[in-house]
C-alpha cells in the first residue's frame, strides 16, 4: 500500500498540464470591456487597403463599377461627364433612387472599354471626387 501512494503523486505529476481539447476559448469578459492589444485602427486600415489595392491589381480588367456614397444632389449627367472626361467613354449610367424618388448615393457605371472600369477603381476608389 505505501507503494500505490508514493507512486500516485508522479503520475499525476507526469501527465502535462493545461492541455485542453477542442476549440479555442473565448475571449474573457475582461478582455472584452478593455479591449485585446491587437493592432491600431490605422494599422489595420493601411493592411486593409493594401490588400485592396492588390486584388484589385489581381483581378481581371472590367467595364463595370459601382460608386456609392454619393450626395444627394449629384445626377446621373455629373457622374457621365466626370467619367467620359477622366476615364473613357461611357455605355450606360444608372443612379439608384429609393421609393420617394430622392437618390440613395449609389450609382452603376457601364464602360465601353473593359479596362476602363479597372482604371475609373484605381483612380477613385477612397478618393475625395468634389470637395464641396
Amino acid at each position: 500500500m505505501w507503494r500505490v501512494t508514493r507512486r500516485r503523486p508522479k503520475i499525476i505529476a507526469a501527465k502535462p498540464r493545461n492541455t485542453r481539447r477542442g476549440p479555442p476559448r473565448r475571449t474573457t469578459a475582461r478582455a472584452q470591456v478593455l479591449g485585446n492589444a491587437g493592432p491600431s485602427p490605422r494599422v489595420r486600415a493601411t493592411a486593409a487597403s493594401n490588400i485592396a489595392a492588390k486584388v484589385a491589381a489581381q483581378t481581371s480588367p472590367t467595364e463595370k463599377i459601382i460608386v456609392s456614397n454619393l450626395p444627394v444632389d449629384v445626377n446621373e449627367a455629373q457622374i457621365k461627364e466626370l467619367f467620359a472626361q477622366t476615364v473613357g467613354p461611357l455605355r450606360e449610367v444608372t443612379l439608384h433612387y429609393d421609393q420617394n424618388g430622392r437618390s440613395k448615393g449609389v450609382a452603376s457605371v457601364h464602360f465601353q472599354r473593359k479596362g476602363d472600369g479597372s482604371k475609373a477603381f484605381q483612380q477613385y476608389n477612397n478618393r475625395l471626387i468634389d470637395g464641396s
